[in-house]
């Protein structure tokens, strides 16, 4: 029903936890990530805070190398793995969206993270313990980017600045390693839109949260997915999914030109009245120049919220899934 409130996750007993790692031409890399994943499944059992039945679930977000095959051969050797299959690459968040929506109903705690383990798989069992305190999101923070490259630092800074005063929610150094309790998830499923940026979506949802801090890693295995032309495009993306600002921009850049032409005319006036014609039309020339990129530029951000809406209101799916290993 909608509007009807998703009940709280029970705080007592050990968690059924489902980790979805989206993966996209990750062959060579993912076997020893479910190693690793399942160690620390291992130990949160040990520990009290995972069940026997937690599991891992793969989601193959269209690799055209040997993904698939070999989380196939993860879930044959081992049922606590399981795998979905796309029918192509619908991106990375449409990827996380298809496997928290597949395993919503079937744990109580679904965690995000990348393939490639540079998020710190130790931090996890602080995270289900922020759930027994009452939790219904944990988000993971990074301390630092110190593996990252000094232009992915400065334009990572740069994005979440410009974020933090556009949309008060975000949260700093968070990216996609969360956890949360299906009723969270079951509310994510109420936003339909096709532009959805879960960075900025699970903040906005609201509900009592914590953050867990760690230190990213590097790369196990394998090349990033991410080069500096995606993830400029996901901030463009979480720019325009949460704010009408730059739109504004538009407005105030429209007004500035205005009163620039203004005064430009005044000018020339007076110089016609006072007998001092402006020799040469470079200032002139300049002017339209600018005028012209400012208005190209205007028309570039227009034109990606008309896109928007555009995507909107198709309503396609943001996911088909092929097959899946669990006969799902």
């Amino acid at each position: 029903m909608e509007g009807r409130p998703q009940p709280y996750i029970r705080t007592e007993g050990p968690f059924k936890v489902c980790i979805v790692l989206p993966c996209y031409n990750e062959a060579g890399v993912i076997s020893g990530t479910a190693r690793v994943l399942l160690k620390e499944l291992d130990a949160l059992i040990h520990s009290g805070l995972a069940s026997t039945d937690s599991y891992l679930c793969c989601v193959d977000d269209g690799s055209r190398d040997g993904t698939w095959e070999e989380i196939s051969g993860l879930a044959a050797a081992d049922p606590r793995v399981e795998g979905i299959k796309l029918s192509a690459n619908f991106g990375h968040p449409n990827a996380l969206i298809a496997g928290l929506f597949s395993n919503r109903s079937r744990a109580d705690i679904l965690i995000t993270m990348d393939a490639d383990l540079q998020d710190d798989v130790a931090v996890i069992g602080r995270m289900l313990q922020e759930h027994r305190n009452g939790k219904r999101v944990v988000y993971g923070v990074r301390l630092d980017r110190k593996v990252d490259s000094l232009s992915k630092r400065i334009a990572a800074a740069l994005f979440y600045r410009i974020m933090g005063r556009m949309n008060k929610r975000m949260i700093r150094g968070h990216a996609d390693f969360r956890s949360a309790d299906t009723g969270v998830i079951a509310d994510l499923e109420r936003f339909g839109e096709a532009n959805i940026y879960l960075r900025g979506i699970f903040p906005l949802i609201g509900y009592p949260s914590a953050e867990v801090r760690f230190i990213r890693q590097e790369r196990h295995a394998g090349d990033s997915k991410y080069p500096f032309r995606k993830l400029f495009s996901l901030a463009w993306e979480g720019i325009t999914s949460f704010t009408t600002t730059p739109l504004k921009l538009v407005f105030m850049a429209g007004l500035f030109m205005f009163l620039v032409a203004f005064g430009l005319g005044v000018w020339i006036l007076w110089a016609a009245f006072n007998d001092h014609p402006i020799q040469g039309w470079a200032s002139l020339a300049l002017l339209t120049v600018t005028f012209s990129a400012i208005n190209t530029m205007s028309i570039g951000v227009i034109g990606e919220y008309v896109g928007k809406i555009y995507k909107e209101v198709k309503h396609r799916p943001r996911y088909i899934i092929e097959t899946t290993t669990h006969g799902g």
